[in-house]
């Protein structure tokens, strides 16, 4: 292979890639979301400057992406952190686990997604929709929210997902230094709500050393809500920069 043509290349293997280099339309993506009370300095000690924190709220979700292009259908969880940067109010991507490895590579190289391997599940059970996340053979999270019982406002439940969403880009140098260590900035777009509903919830977390969720302890159920959407995610970019300490 010529050089020229292993330069033109984003992934590897070199000859049989992890993950294709293309955007991907998420069709039928269904989201568990439970937003909770959390203690404050717990959550001061993971949210990186310079983004800020205004409540001690962390929202817990699961994703049933039920068609995805380039992937085919895969689960995730995760919690995200409400947070402001500057005067935009968005959220901050803290912990993200994934039962497909090309959907974790492509999420970490390609953008900056904090994302590892686990198994999560989300399914409907006894007249409740049950979200979990094991690792391994370990539980991690158990949520549970009663299926379909009151109708949520679709501006509503497009408000909750088509927020501005930072998270990390830390790429390591040969050196073990940082080579990267950026802020950065996304936005889900052509977001279409099929439907959205909210209801009671309950969400648990166990301690696992690998999966830190329980390090942000639920305090108090706040709200819930289950949606079905189609959307794209936008191009990252980049916000901040901490080996230079500016801003984009």
């Amino acid at each position: 292979m010529k050089a020229a043509d292993v330069a033109r290349r984003l992934v590897t293997p070199l000859t049989a890639p992890a993950y294709p280099a293309a955007r991907t339309r998420f069709r039928d993506r269904e989201y568990l979301n439970i937003v909770y009370r959390t203690d404050p300095d717990a959550l001061r000690a993971v949210v990186p400057e310079p983004l800020e924190i205004e409540e001690p709220l962390v929202r817990f979700e699961i994703m049933r992406m039920n068609q995805a292009s380039n992937y085919g259908p895969y689960t995730e969880a995760g919690q995200v952190i409400p947070v402001r940067f500057g005067a935009e109010r968005g959220e901050y991507l803290h912990q993200m686990y994934l039962d497909s490895f090309a959907a974790t590579a492509a999420g970490r190289e390609l953008a900056a997604y904090p994302k590892s391997m686990g198994s999560p599940a989300l399914f409907a059970e006894h007249g409740a929709l049950v979200g979990t996340l094991d690792l391994g053979s370990q539980r991690v999270a158990t949520a549970t929210m009663g299926y379909q019982h009151r109708p949520l406002d679709f501006e509503l439940a497009r408000a909750q997902i088509a927020v501005p969403t930072y998270m990390l880009k830390i790429v390591p140098g040969y050196d073990g230094k940082p080579r990267i260590c950026e802020l950065a900035r996304t936005q889900i777009t052509d977001l279409t709500i099929k439907d959205a509903w909210t209801g009671p919830a309950r969400l648990q977390l166990f301690e696992h050393v690998l999966a830190p969720l329980a390090d942000l302890p639920v305090r108090e159920i706040v709200s819930a809500s289950h949606i079905i959407t189609d959307l794209t995610l936008a191009p990252l970019r980049p916000v901040h920069d901490y080996l230079r300490g500016s801003q984009s």
